[in-house]
This record gives C-alpha cells, structure tokens and sequence, in this order.
C-alpha cells in the first residue's frame, strides 16, 4: 500500500481516492446567527451532495474525516449532539446507500462510542460489505498517529509469535496493517474552510497525495466545488520521483 509506484503515473486522469476534512460547519452556523448544531446539520446535506456525485462519476473511494481522536476535547454539549446526530445519520442513510450500491466502512477506534452506535456502525458495514460501487469511508473517532501505532501493535505482536520476523518489516507490510489497508491510497486531499494543514488524518497514507485547499466552508462545499477541485487535481503532473521529462515521454507515447 506504501511503496511507490513502479511504473510511471499516468497524465489527467480523476482520482481513484478522494480524502476530506469537513470543516468549517461552526463558522458556517456563527456566520448566520444560528447554533452551531445548526451547522452541522448543514455539514450532513452537503455530504449527501458529494457522495452522490462521487458514486455518479465512478470515483472508487470517498473518505471523510467525521470525528477526530482530538474532537473529545470539544464542550460536552457539542460532542453530545454530534453523537446523536451521528446515530441518527445512520438510520436515515445506510439504506440509501445500499440501495445505491454504496459499501460503507469505518476507520477508528470504536470502543469509545456507545454501544448503540457501535452496533449501528458494526449494521452499516455488513448491510453494505458486497457492493461494488463507491466504497464510503467514514473516519470516527480517527487518527493517523492512532492508525499507525494500532499497526506497530499488530507488526510487533506477529514479531513475539514468530509468524514474520524483523527484516521482514517494510513500508509495504505497515501498508497492509493499518486501517485503509484494502483501499488505495488517496490521490487527492481536500480541506475546505481555509486551514491548510492535514490535521492527523491518514499521515501514512497521504505521503503521496496531491493536496487541495479552498477557502469554502464545507455546507457550502457543493458539486461544482468539487469539480472544480478535480480539475486542479487533473492539471498536476504527478511524478512519484521521476523526472518531469519521463512523465512526459510517457505521454508522448501512449
């Protein structure tokens, strides 16, 4: 999952992985006087928008950043809501995305939530784990520090059993212990809201991803945002440590 490459990128093409930090719902509800629940719920249609659109133009995977490890440290009040309004997201959507074929799957550690959310979560991946469009991956109570230590853990515990041994260890077998192992690796990040900085959120993963900032609050993030953020994607030259000259006389020659 971690290694590079070992033929060259090819020029243009839509990302088979978009990752996004949604932020901004706060800020979106301060702006018009509202409660900040109210922007949330905001948050909650615009995901809509963009997972349809993403299932519409084939993309393979959608990951979301919905709850960071940090976000505990929020007022009560918030967390609360943001629990409820998880739980009850839930119920309403997943089987709508079943019905879309849409597979959904969760990344982080669980045993935090309550135990109805962790059973809706545990419902949500089993009504959908077949289908074969749009993998949706919702990262809960997630970071990417947690991802790789949860990885060290399991890597080191098959070292004591003697199942594999230390010069065994590489970036491909980190790759296949941490949380996304199944998935690609993200081609292209998004933050909306104006903050330019990954947050603790897929390190690993993004070593090589082509980073997207806008300035968008993410209820405002709509389909034409990310069009427009695929189109940035598509303008870079993705070199994964070759030259820019070989990347282009692979062009040449297809």
């Amino acid at each position: 999952m971690s290694e590079e490459p070992e033929t060259l990128p090819e020029l243009n093409k839509n990302p088979r992985h978009i990752a996004i930090i949604m932020d901004g719902n706060g800020r979106w509800a301060q702006q018009r006087h509202m409660p900040r629940a109210m922007g949330h719920q905001a948050g909650v249609k615009a995901v809509r928008s963009i997972v349809e659109y993403c299932a519409e133009a084939n993309i393979e995977v959608l990951s979301l950043f919905a709850f960071s490890s940090e976000n505990w440290r929020r007022p009560e009040s918030e967390v609360s809501m943001l629990m409820n309004l998880f739980l009850s997201t839930l119920q309403s959507e997943v089987n709508k995305l079943h019905r879309n074929n849409i597979r959904l799957k969760f990344i982080g550690e669980r045993k935090d939530f309550s135990e109805k959310l962790q059973a809706k979560i545990t419902e949500g991946e089993i009504q959908t784990r077949d289908n074969s469009g749009l993998t949706l991956v919702i990262a809960a109570n997630y970071g990417g520090r947690w991802d790789m230590s949860e990885a060290f853990k399991k890597i080191a515990a098959k070292i004591q059993s003697g199942e594999i041994n230390e010069q065994e260890v590489d970036e491909a077998l980190i790759g296949q212990h941490l949380s996304t192992a199944d998935l690609p690796e993200p081609d292209l990040f998004i933050r909306t809201g104006g903050e330019q900085r990954v947050s603790n959120f897929l390190l690993w993963q993004l070593a090589y991803t082509e980073l997207y900032f806008t300035p968008t609050l993410w209820p405002d993030f709509n389909r034409q945002s990310l069009e427009e953020a695929i189109g940035s994607f598509r303008t870079r030259q993705r070199r994964f440590g070759h030259t820019g000259e070989q990347i282009l006389t692979k062009a040449v020659t297809l």
